[in-house]
């Protein structure tokens, strides 16, 4: 009996093979595309510099598009699947519907990639370097990235209607964050994203009429382009000091009382993350290794791989 129970040894040693083969197919890597696509990144790179240097917002837009995929169930692209008579994608939650931007230019990425070398390169690693490339642009640092994600068949709305908003309280940024695994220094490095970037009217109105720990001439330059009823879509910039550079103004401004959003003066308002703020504030270069290293972090957040999930041949709809 315990004879014929006995697994031979060849058949064993090709088990483990090909459990070991699977596991090492499932990682990502520096130079996944090496060989099937030795000239992915060169392409993204350019369309993206292209896009920044016609319009300057769309880095901030294309990095925002990143950060709201790989919080909603990693980073799988489903973020850009479009709804359908059938299907209610992460488009139309409220963080999303008429806010996201830069899904042309994704587009454009993947048909060029798609000349280059069909059904290689994942919409989600696009997204992924699109934004590492739009921080470049706009001068802030670089980061490397491991790729080989591959790109969800599902989305979630109302996963996509928890991703953390302009009005939540230091205390809910910092629980916000941790629940992906983001300590609350890595939370305040990512939040300097806002030192690119534009906000509409309706997501700070309240702010800039009611809240106290405001500059007072910023509120007032800024209600004369957000009244208290109407214009509800019209367009502040993040950081007001140098708004298409990335740099650390942003952490400057928040000193001054002149965060824009409700969330953003949270960072510097009393609370435990004040240092840090003053930290990033008087050191660019500590600030932007911070930076980098949070999104090295944020992009490998439950990506899909090996055989999980498809290679889309359309960003915005499974094969």
């Amino acid at each position: 009996m315990a004879a014929s129970a006995t697994v031979p040894s060849t058949t064993f040693l090709l088990l483990l093979f090909s459990l070991l083969l699977g596991l090492t197919s499932a990682q990502l890597s520096a130079n996944f595309y090496s060989k099937t696509c030795p000239n992915a990144l060169s392409i993204i790179q350019t369309a993206v510099a292209n896009a920044v240097k016609s319009e300057a917002r769309m880095g901030a837009s294309l990095l925002r598009l990143h950060f709201h995929d790989c919080f909603v169930n990693g980073c799988d692209a489903s973020i850009l699947l479009d709804d359908t008579a059938n299907f209610t994608g992460e488009q139309s939650a409220g963080p999303n519907v008429n806010s996201i931007r830069g899904l042309n230019v994704i587009d454009n990425i993947k048909t060029q990639l798609e000349k280059s070398c069909v059904g290689v390169v994942s919409c989600a690693d696009i997204v992924a370097v699109a934004a590492r490339d739009s921080v470049v642009a706009l001068g802030g640092p670089s980061w490397n990235l491991l790729l080989g994600r591959r790109d969800s068949t599902t989305a979630s709305q109302s996963a996509a209607n928890s991703l953390p908003g302009p009005g939540l309280s230091l205390s809910q940024l910092i629980s916000t964050f941790s629940n992906k695994g983001f300590s609350a220094r890595e939370m305040v490095a990512l939040s300097g994203s806002h030192t690119i970037g534009q906000a509409r009217c309706s997501l700070f109105r309240s702010r800039i009429y009611n809240e106290k720990n405001i500059n007072a001439s910023f509120a007032t330059s800024l209600q004369a382009n957000c009244p208290q009823s109407g214009g509800d879509s019209n367009l502040a910039a993040l950081d007001t000091t140098t708004p298409t550079s990335f740099d650390n103004a942003y952490f400057k401004n928040l000193q001054s009382q002149k965060g824009l959003l409700h969330s953003d003066q949270q960072l510097f308002n009393g609370g435990s993350t004040d240092s840090i703020v003053n930290t990033y504030s008087s050191n660019p270069s500590t600030f932007a290794t911070d930076f980098a290293n949070a999104m090295v972090k944020m992009s490998n957040l439950s990506p899909l791989t090996g055989t999980n999930g498809q290679i889309r041949k359309n960003c915005r709809k499974t094969n």
